[in-house]
């Protein structure tokens, strides 16, 4: 794929460009989203991930265009899986609703920076290593097999939990007041660290975990770079929308686990039969090549799009009369709150 220094220059402005902001706008007004705010921003970004695939299918050709689309619902829908894992650090760390966009926006900021050092170590070693493909293929496999243990086993998620932020609840002098994205502040002479230090730590640890699924899962698709990005790039804007606007209907997708689980095993699969198939190994088949069938690009999206239609139907039938799932409103004195939970008992 041939991507001219301008194309390049571009995306990085724009993207940048919509951090930017959204940084600005937050900070000015940190408050809880409304529906029709978080409606409207998320369409213009899915309406822009969409034009981008037509663009990329226009000027770049069509397999580029249908990787592009097949990388980006892979993102999204692995996001998708993220969000339930902020959910359960906002709700733990009893971060206030009106300062949960200021968190949010920092999480995305820091999956971005991760995910972009992910994508150049990744393309190196790709580029250097061949037998990477076998790596990765068989991460995501056992990655797979990992959420269907944690589904069949109910296990719960507990990233609050992580030994990086509790060493860091530990070692600092953690206050119970949100003050927003003030890290910390003097009070009676001591230093104290504000409690949103902590949710950043818990998310940034979260975001790494991530980014090791999907980054060998994105490459599964596309090794080109720029579509890799790009894909990340528009997975990850409106995450901080569709986290407001969708709330408690996230958790209706009780089957998402098991759907990401067959997405990242096909992948896989994919990505084994793709080193196969370049095999340089001397151990297997004499360091010839395989000579086994490829997936196309166009069978892989086709198959991601299946599995998440088929995911949601499933999830949303299982769960449209279960009182367990029914979607609670936020109590509105808590969106006002500032007090957060007691670091140093």
């Amino acid at each position: 794929m041939d991507v001219s220094t301008l194309e390049w220059t571009i995306t990085i402005a724009v993207t940048v460009g919509v951090l930017i902001f959204d940084v600005i706008v937050i900070a000015r007004d940190p408050h809880e989203p409304s529906m029709k705010e978080c409606a409207i921003a998320l369409s213009v970004y899915i309406g822009a991930a969409v034009l981008f695939g037509l663009w990329t299918l226009s000027f770049h050709g069509h397999d580029y265009g249908i990787e592009f689309y097949a990388g980006w619902l892979t993102e999204y829908s692995l996001s998708i899986d993220n969000l339930f894992v902020f959910i359960i650090l906002m709700s733990a760390l009893k971060v206030p609703r009106k300062y949960q966009q200021e968190a949010l926006m920092v999480g995305i900021v820091l999956a971005l920076i991760f995910r972009g050092i992910f994508i150049a170590v990744g393309y190196t070693l790709i580029e250097n290593f061949s037998f990477i493909f076998y790596v990765f293929g068989a991460f995501l496999v056992y990655t797979a097999y990992t959420l269907v243990k944690g589904y069949r086993d109910d296990e719960e998620e507990h990233p609050e939990d992580n030994k990086v932020v509790k060493f860091a609840q530990r070692h600092l002098n953690v206050g119970t007041e949100y003050r927003g994205l003030k890290l910390w502040w003097v009070e009676n002479g001591t230093r104290v660290v504000s409690p949103i230090l902590i949710v950043i730590i818990a998310l940034g640890v979260t975001d790494i975990l991530f980014a090791l699924d999907s980054i060998p899962a994105i490459f599964g698709i596309t090794q080109e770079p720029y579509l890799v990005f790009t894909a990340n790039v528009f997975a990850l804007m409106g995450l901080r929308q569709l986290y407001f606007l969708l709330g408690g209907l996230l958790k209706k997708l009780v089957y998402l686990a098991l759907g990401l689980a067959f997405i990242l095993a096909f992948i896989g699969v994919k990505l084994v039969l793709h080193a196969l198939h370049e095999n340089e190994l001397p151990f297997i088949n004499g360091g010839e090549h395989v000579a086994v069938p490829e997936i196309s690009s166009l069978l892989s999206l086709g198959v991601i799009i299946a599995t998440l239609v088929l995911t949601a139907v499933a999830s949303l039938l299982k769960t449209r009369n279960d009182p367990e799932y029914a979607v609670v409103a936020p109590d509105p004195e808590d969106v006002d709150d500032t007090e957060g939970p007691d670091w140093n008992r």
